[in-house]
C-alpha cells in the first residue's frame, strides 16, 4: 500500500465534507459563466445562447461609441477612490482616539454603536437617509434652517450626491474598520510606549512616533487589497438613492449595466459591459496583491 493510499483511507471523510461545497461553486459560480458568451451575441431569448447570432466584437466597438461611456466610467472611479480614501482615513482615526481612552467600557460600547451600521442592509438604510436628507421634512434641512441656509435637496442635486454616497458609506463601515486597526494596536509592544514616555514623549508624539508606525503594516495592507474595488462603486447603496436628476453625478457601470439590460432588454451589450468591467477588475486585483506581497508581506499561497 503506497503513502496515498493510506493518506486518502485515512482522510477520505475530510474530503467527502468538500463535496457539497465544490457543487455549490459549480452550480452558483461557474455554470453560469456560460452567459459570457451574450457579450459577442445579438442575444434574442426566444433563440438563447446557441440559437443567437454571433457578432463578434460589436457589443464592445458600441459600447466605445457609447456617448456617455465616458461619465459613466468617471463617475465609477471618482465614488470608488473617494470611498476608499475616506475609509481608510477615518477609521485609523477612530481607533487611535479609542485607544486613548481609559475607560474600558465607554470604548467597548462605542464600538459597539459605531459596528451596528455593518450589519444593516442599504434597503433600509436609505429609508432613512431618505427621510433624513428630505428637502422638505427632513432633520438635516431642519437644522440648516434655524442658521438661516435654504433647504438642499442632497439626493436630487449632482454637487452634492457623491459626497452623500462617500459620507453614507463611511458612516455604514468605518465601524467594521475599527475594530481591524484597533486589533492591529493591540499587537505594539507596550515597552515602545514607556521608552517613548521616559524620552519626554507626550501622547501625541507617542501617536506620531509609536502608534502610526505600529500600524503602518495594516494599514498599507487594507489601502492595497482595496485598489481591487476602485470599480465598485456600491451598486446597492446608488440604485437605492438615485433617480433620472442625477445620472449626470450618479450613474456607475454597475446601475449601468443594470438599465441596459434588465430595463431596456439589451442582453448582449449589458454582458460586454459587465465583462469589460470584470477584465479590468481582474487587472487591479492582481496588482493589489502584488503590492500587498511586496509592500505588507501578505500572501494567500
Amino acid at each position: 500500500m503506497n503513502v496515498l493510499t493510506r493518506i486518502w483511507k485515512r482522510e477520505w471523510p475530510l474530503h467527502l465534507m468538500l463535496v457539497p461545497g465544490i457543487v455549490l461553486v459549480l452550480i452558483f459560480s461557474y455554470i453560469p459563466m456560460a452567459g459570457i458568451m451574450m457579450a459577442f451575441q445579438k442575444y434574442v431569448p426566444n433563440k438563447g445562447l446557441f440559437g443567437s447570432p454571433f457578432i463578434g466584437l460589436k457589443n464592445f466597438q458600441l459600447l466605445m461609441d457609447y456617448p456617455d461611456i465616458g461619465r459613466i466610467f468617471f463617475n465609477t472611479v471618482y465614488i470608488a477612490v473617494m470611498k476608499i480614501v475616506a475609509g481608510m482615513v477615518v477609521p485609523v482615526t477612530i481607533a487611535i482616539l479609542l485607544n486613548e481612552l481609559r475607560k474600558e467600557w465607554v470604548k467597548r460600547t462605542f464600538q459597539t454603536l459605531v459596528y451596528l451600521p455593518h450589519f444593516l442592509s442599504w434597503v433600509l438604510l436609505s429609508g432613512i437617509l431618505i427621510d433624513v436628507l428630505s428637502p422638505s421634512s427632513g432633520i438635516l434641512n431642519q437644522v440648516l434652517g434655524l442658521f438661516g441656509i435654504n433647504p438642499v435637496f442632497f439626493l436630487g442635486d449632482n454637487k452634492w450626491f457623491p459626497y452623500v454616497m462617500v459620507i453614507s458609506d463611511v458612516w455604514k463601515e468605518f465601524g467594521f474598520g475599527t475594530i481591524v486597526y484597533l486589533a492591529a494596536l493591540t499587537g505594539i509592544n507596550p515597552s515602545l510606549y514607556e521608552a517613548a514616555e521616559i524620552d519626554g514623549a507626550g501622547r501625541f508624539k507617542q501617536t506620531l512616533h509609536v502608534t502610526l508606525p505600529g500600524m503602518l503594516p495594516i494599514i498599507v495592507l487594507m489601502f492595497t487589497l482595496s485598489i481591487g474595488n476602485v470599480l465598485n462603486a456600491g451598486f446597492d447603496q446608488i440604485f437605492n438613492l438615485y433617480s433620472p436628476p442625477v445620472y449626470e453625478s450618479a450613474d456607475i457601470i454597475d446601475t449601468f449595466v443594470y438599465r441596459m439590460g434588465i430595463e431596456q432588454a439589451q442582453f448582449g451589450f449589458a454582458t460586454a459591459v459587465g465583462l469589460l468591467k470584470s477584465v479590468i477588475s481582474f487587472v487591479f486585483v492582481s496588482m493589489s496583491y502584488i503590492l500587498a506581497y511586496r509592500v505588507a508581506n501578505y500572501r494567500i499561497f
